[in-house]
């Protein structure tokens, strides 16, 4: 069986989900290829046979496995001798205090942020009213008062990229001398957030921009 990719799409095939960045820069960290399958938010079906209603989902030949970080560990254990994704045990508990701050600190920021330049220009029209209710629930607020709200939430991310940018000044990459896991769980938050609002969030963070373009030249 050919290993397979089910990603979220949204309006004209874009695929913007920071979760499935994360896992299409780990398989070419470790030199893997996979039929990529576009999933739209309400295609529940297509990937009912996961048990889980969530992208991304990686097939790879009997094994199915869900969610982003369980994906990253499975590459690493069942392709030990590709390029490391961690780099050892202490790595990887490391390395999972970032994906969780990216998880619960930056991700919850930018979706304010971007938010509003979903729901105008990247759903497809089938996805529409599923998003907006299930956000609108989400936060409390309608898209309207997000949209309001840009000013603050954009200030937010940039305090919640004070540890990133500190980093950044003193080494190469959030793993050191070279790219791996941590990087893609932070680069692939920043990468949802350019493709569907563009670069003006970090006109001002020259260090990150590059850092994140670097990232995303290795994909």
């Amino acid at each position: 069986m050919a290993r397979q990719l089910y990603e979220l799409t949204g309006a004209a095939d874009l695929r913007f989900s920071p979760y499935c960045w994360r896992t299409r820069m780990a398989l070419v960290h470790k030199g893997l290829e996979a039929e990529r399958i576009p999933c739209r938010f309400t295609d529940k079906a297509l990937i009912a046979f996961s048990g889980q209603e969530k992208v991304p989902v990686l097939v790879d030949g009997e094994r199915t496995i869900s969610d982003s970080w369980a994906i990253a560990c499975y590459l690493e254990d069942a392709y030990p001798d590709a390029p490391a994704l961690f780099g050892g045990d202490a790595a990887r508990a490391t390395t999972r205090f970032v994906n969780t701050w990216a998880d619960t600190r930056l991700g919850p920021a930018l979706l304010r942020v971007v938010l509003p330049a979903i729901v105008d220009h990247h759903l497809d029209p089938a996805d529409h009213d599923y998003f907006v209710t299930t956000r609108e629930r989400r936060f409390g607020l309608s898209v309207a008062a997000i949209r309001a709200q840009r000013d603050d939430a954009v200030a937010a991310v940039l305090r919640e990229l004070t540890p990133l940018r500190q980093l950044l000044q003193d080494q190469p990459w959030i793993s050191g001398a070279a790219p791996a896991y941590a990087d893609y769980s932070v680069a692939g938050m920043l990468q949802w957030q350019r493709l569907v609002d563009g670069d003006a969030l970090l006109a001002d963070e020259p260090r990150i921009r590059e850092w994140r373009d670097a990232v995303l030249e290795r994909v």
